[in-house]
């Protein structure tokens, strides 16, 4: 490695927290914001969707068939899986500034198109929408990769971790964002046309209005990403890599893509979160509300589980991964996801009495707090340390593949295996993925203070002739801010 680009590099690892890094931060992390929007809004919608297209008579509101669920709730995984392995790659050959544009712009196209959904017939409705939201997952899913590396290739080492989890912490904004346009829309659209509760009512209680509510709040999403500044640098660091690439392939890659997929699983219950709180009571039985008071009630619950314990969560994290090291904190994620997990499945049916929802709610939020304060977050940061240079955008989009493909599972397989086997049983096999995640967690590398270089090994290849350029070393430095 040129004596030129050795300087380059250790100048950005002992860096001064500066204006540009708060910037980056934003840029990238308002992607990330939009991104959790788009793929768990559709969460506060499925019912409103069941009872404006799949009316059942008079016993009880209409609901999606479970396949058409699983595929609305699900197909944005899909396309998320193909976008982070196809846009990965393409970072790395076109740059991430590039890139990750077209990732923004797909985004926003996307989310509008999903909102105006064309068709009265349920099955062009839901066609269209499944399709939309499968490019809008593929957007998403390049936002993954690039994010990270961005981030990671802007921060000194000292602060590096604290920065990315901070981008993935936007996560939780999005989140709490999209249950706070739902209570919005849902409370205007109730006021300006109010209506009987289904057992009062059931023709009525889903007024005709209704059919904007869930296109508005899909919409919304567009609308983040379309004012986000794309003014986002392209790596300072690309540096070819050697035998390092082949070492960081074999060795940490299997263990920490096993450690993906099952946390990802576990970050799809953010989808079935309305189930879960109706399954115990907390939400009112369906036909004692009308379609839009439904949404508001599913939105308030949601919305109070971001806010109490996904977002502090991620935020814990930023605070403390560069003190605890992402180890600690993925393994400590992992050991209470798994006691609170079979805190809720053992004593199942007393949760489900009256009364005791609270204590389930209580225990349920502490989950989400120990998934973001925990594994959810050290699975986005690691990947974008430990990787060389010159695949590291590539080698993330794989990693977090890996984990949208454990999200497809509970996104395709929870409602079923709650119909097959209940959710007490649903929550004793979540507890044991947990579990798995925590064994596989010593498998993963420590990262905390140590340069790039030092994580992928190039810090050894020093074969570079001195007088070579930064371009001819495959060294990209920004020059301005």
């Amino acid at each position: 490695m040129g004596g030129q680009s050795v300087h380059v590099l250790n100048a950005l690892d002992v860096a001064k927290t500066q204006w540009y890094h708060f910037t980056a931060i934003v840029i990238a992390g308002m992607g990330f914001f939009t991104d959790s929007y788009d793929l768990f809004c559709i969460s506060l919608v499925t019912k409103l969707l069941g009872r404006i297209y799949y009316t059942e008579g008079y016993d009880k509101p209409g609901s999606l068939p479970a396949n058409v669920s699983a595929a609305i709730n699900g197909v944005a995984f899909c396309g998320s899986l193909a976008g982070q392995l196809f846009f990965g790659w393409l970072g790395d050959k076109m740059g991430r500034k590039r890139v990750y544009g077209m990732t923004l712009m797909l985004m926003v196209i996307s989310s509008i198109a999903s909102g105006l959904s064309f068709g009265k017939d349920p099955k062009a409705v839901m066609a269209t929408l499944c399709f939309f939201r499968f490019w809008l997952g593929f957007g998403i899913g390049g936002d993954y990769p690039l994010s990270a590396t961005i981030m990671a290739e802007y921060a000194n080492k000292k602060t590096r971790g604290a920065f990315i989890a901070a981008v993935f912490a936007m996560q939780g904004f999005g989140i709490l964002a999209g249950g706070v346009v739902a209570i919005v829309v849902s409370a205007i659209f109730s006021a300006i046309y109010p209506s009987p509760t289904f057992q009062v009512n059931p023709i009525l209680s889903t007024v005709p209005q209704a059919d904007y509510v869930w296109r508005m709040i899909l919409m919304f999403g567009a609308i983040p990403v379309s004012y986000t500044h794309l003014d986002v640098y392209k790596s300072q660091v690309y540096k070819i890599a050697r035998a390092s690439t082949l070492l960081a392939l074999c060795s940490t890659v299997p263990g920490y893509w096993f450690t993906v997929a099952l946390i990802d699983r576990m970050g799809s219950q953010n989808l079935f979160q309305k189930d879960i709180f109706s399954a115990i009571g907390w939400i009112p039985a369906a036909k004692t509300m009308n379609a839009i008071e439904e949404v508001y009630k599913i939105a308030r619950a949601q919305t109070l589980i971001a806010l109490c314990s996904t977002v502090p969560g991620y935020w814990f994290t930023v605070a403390l991964i560069d003190r605890m090291g992402r180890f600690t904190i993925q393994l400590m994620g992992f050991f209470f996801m798994t006691v609170f997990m079979l805190a809720l499945a053992i004593p199942y049916h007393h949760w489900t009495m009256s009364g005791n929802q609270i204590g389930f709610v209580v225990i349920y939020s502490l989950t989400f707090f120990f998934a973001n304060f925990g594994p959810n977050a050290t699975t986005f940061v690691v990947p974008a340390e430990i990787f060389p240079a010159r695949l590291r955008s590539t080698c993330h989009g794989i990693s977090a593949a890996a984990g949208k493909a454990g999200a497809m599972v509970g996104a395709f397989g929870f409602l079923y295996a709650q119909n097959a086997i209940g959710l007490r049983n649903t929550l004793i096999i979540l507890s044991a993925i947990n579990f798995f995640g925590f064994l596989f967690t010593f498998l993963i590398p420590e990262s905390k203070g140590k340069s790039l270089e030092e994580m992928s090994g190039e810090a050894e290849q020093n074969d570079t002739p001195a007088t070579a350029s930064p371009m001819e070393a495959g060294l990209e430095v920004r020059t301005s801010v």
